[in-house]
């Protein structure tokens, strides 16, 4: 077995951060996955990070970093993932991996740069920008984002403004300030901090984001808060097979994602 596990898993050429499970399937990748090469699967701590082990050899990113983390609960979800491969190796069922590469070979040198991404995103957040019609959609934004805004507001005393339609609306220094503690409050740990990003991404929004990562919303309902529009219109128009692929495998991430910040508070 190579010292790079990430050569045999991905391929040459594929990063682990940005691998697309959808576009790898529909380019007819999905013949060419591995072949699984490990039979064991455990984590074991060393030098304060519990390493995953294949066949009792370190596995390691891209980058030759050691696939590890300081959580033994968030290392429960690697040997989960790994474990369950059958007899090809498939990233697109190994969310809890990729965030974790992407932390490890990405994140951890550009913390700060996330935290800005994050807040850019709260800057025009989703939740803020509201339909005038129809009144069923309006009244979906309503059940799902309105509750967000409150708790934002309780937990954090942001108060953000809203607007109809598309036009712009500035929030304030003080709502984007707010939310700049929680937000850093993770970058210690680039795993947690690479998580949040990831559920900000698919929602759309840092306000949801932070709504799972509270427990405010479980993660199934901060993805249907950040799915509303887009449901909306598959409600209207209907939707076809690469729609309905892509949305299953967000949910997966946005899921892996909520599992990986609550696995990593929990130690």
């Amino acid at each position: 077995m190579r010292d790079d596990l990430t050569r045999d898993w991905f391929g040459d050429g594929e990063d682990p951060a940005r691998y697309d499970p959808v576009r790898s399937a529909r380019a007819g990748l999905k013949a060419q996955l591995p072949k699984r090469f490990y039979t064991t699967v455990s984590a074991e701590l060393r030098d304060g990070q519990h390493v995953l082990l294949l066949d009792g050899k370190p596995a390691r990113t891209k980058l030759r970093n050691l696939l590890a983390t300081g959580a033994p609960a968030a290392a429960a979800l690697l040997v989960e993932e790994w474990s369950a491969q059958g007899e090809r190796i498939d990233p697109a069922t190994m969310p809890v991996t990729r965030i974790l590469h992407a932390a490890i070979d990405h994140v951890v040198n550009a913390r700060q740069e996330v935290i800005d991404d994050i807040l850019n995103y709260a800057g025009t957040d989703v939740v803020c920008y509201r339909a005038a019609d129809p009144d069923r959609l309006v009244e979906l934004q309503q059940q799902h984002w309105d509750p967000v805004l409150a708790h934002i507001a309780a937990a954090y005393g942001a108060r953000f403004v809203l607007s109809e339609g598309i036009r712009y609306v500035e929030q304030t220094p003080e709502a984007i300030a707010a939310l700049r503690q929680p937000v850093t409050a993770l970058a210690p740990s680039p795993a947690a901090l690479a998580a949040l990003h990831v559920l900000t991404t698919l929602a759309g929004s840092a306000l949801i984001a932070l709504s799972v990562a509270d427990g405010y919303l479980s993660a199934d309902a901060g993805f249907d808060a950040g799915e509303v529009d887009a449901d909306f219109e598959v409600s209207v128009w209907g939707s076809d097979d690469e729609a309905v692929a892509r949305r299953a495998a967000r949910l997966g991430d946005f899921r892996a994602a909520a599992r990986l910040l609550a696995a990593l508070a929990a130690g």
